[in-house]
């Protein structure tokens, strides 16, 4: 087999790789490509998107996407391990390590509140990505080609401290452990991140056989280490110069040859990015990562994601995966969503008698039926308790709430006193008390014509977290979120599609609960669908929460008058609607908002 890959040629090979049938070909021509992943890759950090604009569910997203894209089928998802203790003293030092068990350490590198973190379980995912980079790193010295780790890259992470989003410093840990088992090749870090690496050039300054090859948009000043190669480019670097720039480095990465490579190929290089500096557009990405794994095709090499704050962030490691396991340009389609159509996927494998949906009648309903006094069993005549337990753990939204430190879950269904019925999802906290955490009220109504699930109020609460000048509280907040509304607006539109429903409705009060449903919700009118398309581009570099603070303190103007966020109905229609695109359209090049400083 090996004989008649070397007839084919090497030009062959990449054009039949670069098709839809690539993923599967790149079985019979050449080797699997382990995707390392685990669901516990997600941060426990429920304003993590919130704060820094980044996509908490990036590896998930790019996990699932793997699973589905033909041209992905050569990627074997493998479970990382997690970095043991002794591994990580081979780089940071013990005094730093030990600090890490304190809440308020972590909390400085992720710029949180130390109250809304919980430590075991965010050290548990940062030590499974680094322990990942260090498999991935044995795996393709032992058996050549390409490995992609889903989370990693914690470039800014140096020998004694943290920073940046990073706690260890998973590239120079890969390094230390196979030179202490042996290895003592050439290795070659190119790092694609939109910042510096200043703390791999730290951890790794000592180690005479380790380059640094590195494009960046920040200037962090002078890096350690005499084999740094770092070249600041200009602020909005567009695709062209880039990729000159990107031939240009590795042009001079070429010799010594090295006998390993380890990639960030960072997502925060886009156009727009909260916290990157740089232009590039998606296609100049692929481009990066295509010529690169030119570069590198006959050189072990693992991949890694490093930053990434944008929404189209998992649309770059999904790229990167096409490009290292497939050789292909294929761009991602548009309105292609990982979470709806995970869920959708979920929802066609739930019970229906599981959740409640029975046609035969239960004593609780046999009892109300005759008139006796009973608590109301069903949500919308469909969902019990049991039932809405077992449908929020098959979606995550449970799984992910035990990793905030919740346990003994209980649901309790009532009818409210204005209509429709209410929800509320109570949990245990580690000092075992009870508290509400989801506080949902629904009901069926009509909203233009069609009937569909009206929420009243959805509260999503996590009163073990305190609010602080890093968690400001929000108008209509009694305690800080959970980090699962967008969970939540794809179980509520499954709710809507078992029930026969056209759609999921809701009149959000603040900019701060409509934005995370912009999308799949759109508001009735078409004129203020375009002001709201309007408001969050115009606000997009700002932080959701000093976007929310911005038009709560009425600095937030429109054409250079005060302007007051309009409560009104948007539909989440589960089968698109025609509407006014030119309205639409017309409104949004029409609208200009603009955020006064505070004074």
């Amino acid at each position: 087999m090996r004989r008649v890959v070397s007839a084919i040629g090497q030009e062959l090979r990449s054009r039949l790789l670069s098709t839809r049938l690539g993923g599967m070909l790149g079985k019979v021509l050449g080797r699997p490509v382990p995707v390392y992943y685990d669901p516990a890759y997600r941060l426990p950090l429920p304003a993590f998107e919130g704060r820094v604009g980044g996509e908490p569910r990036r590896a998930d997203f790019v996990a699932w996407y793997c699973q589905t894209e033909p041209l992905l089928s050569a990627c074997e998802l493998r479970r990382p391990e997690r970095v043991r203790y002794e591994d990580l003293l081979l780089v940071h030092t013990p005094a730093y390590l030990e600090s890490l068990n304190q809440a308020e350490t972590l909390a400085r590198i992720f710029a949180s509140d130390p109250t809304e973190l919980p430590v075991d379980e965010l050290m548990h995912s940062i030590r499974l990505g680094c322990g990942a980079t260090i498999q991935a790193a044995r795996g393709v010295l032992a058996q050549g080609g390409a490995a992609l780790n889903l989370h990693g890259g914690f470039h800014h992470a140096a020998r004694d401290r943290g920073s940046g989003l990073c706690v260890v410093n998973d590239l120079a840990v890969a390094v230390m452990v196979l030179r202490r088992e042996g290895f003592s090749g050439q290795v070659l870090i190119l790092d694609l991140d939109a910042h510096p690496p200043d703390g791999t050039a730290d951890c790794l300054q000592a180690d005479a056989r380790c380059v640094i090859g590195s494009l960046s948009g920040s200037d962090f000043g002078s890096l350690p280490g005499p084999r740094v190669d770092e070249t600041l480019l200009p602020p909005g670097c567009e695709d062209g110069p880039y990729l000159s720039a990107l031939e240009s480095l590795l042009a001079r990465m070429t010799m010594p040859k090295p006998q390993l490579a380890l990639v960030i190929a960072g997502g925060d290089v886009l156009r727009g990015d909260r916290l990157g500096r740089l232009g590039l557009s998606l296609e100049g990405v692929r481009k990066r990562d295509l010529r690169i794994a030119e570069y590198l095709a006959d050189i072990p090499s693992v991949w890694l994601p490093g930053g990434g704050y944008s929404e189209a962030a998992w649309r770059v490691l999904a790229g990167t995966a096409l490009a290292v396991v497939a050789h292909s340009d294929q761009q991602i389609l548009t309105d292609y969503d990982p979470l709806r159509s995970r869920f959708a996927s979920i929802a066609q494998q739930l019970s229906p008698a599981a959740l409640g949906g029975s046609d035969e009648l239960s004593e609780e309903d046999l009892a109300e039926l005759l008139g006796a006094p009973t608590p109301r069993r069903r949500l919308l005549d469909y969902y019990t308790a049991d039932g809405l337990e077992y449908g929020l753990s098959q979606y995550g939204v449970l799984p992910f709430l035990r990793r905030l430190g919740y346990e003994a879950f209980r649901i309790r269904i009532s009818r409210a006193a204005a209509g429709g019925d209410t929800m509320h999802l109570y949990g245990h906290n580690p000092a075992g008390e009870e508290s509400l955490l989801i506080d949902c009220s629904v009901e069926r109504q009509q909203v233009a014509g069609e009937p569909v699930l009206y929420i009243h109020w959805l509260s999503l609460r996590n009163p073990h977290a305190k609010f602080s000048e890093r968690r400001p509280q929000l108008p209509g907040q009694s305690a800080p979120g959970l980090g699962v509304a967008r969970e939540m607006v794809e179980v509520l539109g499954r709710v809507a599609s078992r029930l026969g429903l056209r759609g999921v409705a809701y009149r959000p009060a603040y900019f701060h609960t409509a934005y995370p449903a912009r999308h799949r919700f759109r508001f009735v009118e078409p004129e203020r669908q375009g002001r709201f398309l309007a408001l969050v581009r115009d606000l997009a570099p700002l932080p959701l929460l000093e976007a929310s603070i911005a038009l709560q303190e009425g600095r937030v103007r429109l054409g250079g008058s005060p302007y007051q966020w309009e409560a009104d109905e948007m539909v989440y229609w589960l089968v698109p609607r025609p509407e006014d695109q030119h309205v639409v359209k017309q409104t949004l090049a029409e609208c200009q908002f603009s955020v006064e400083p505070r004074v």
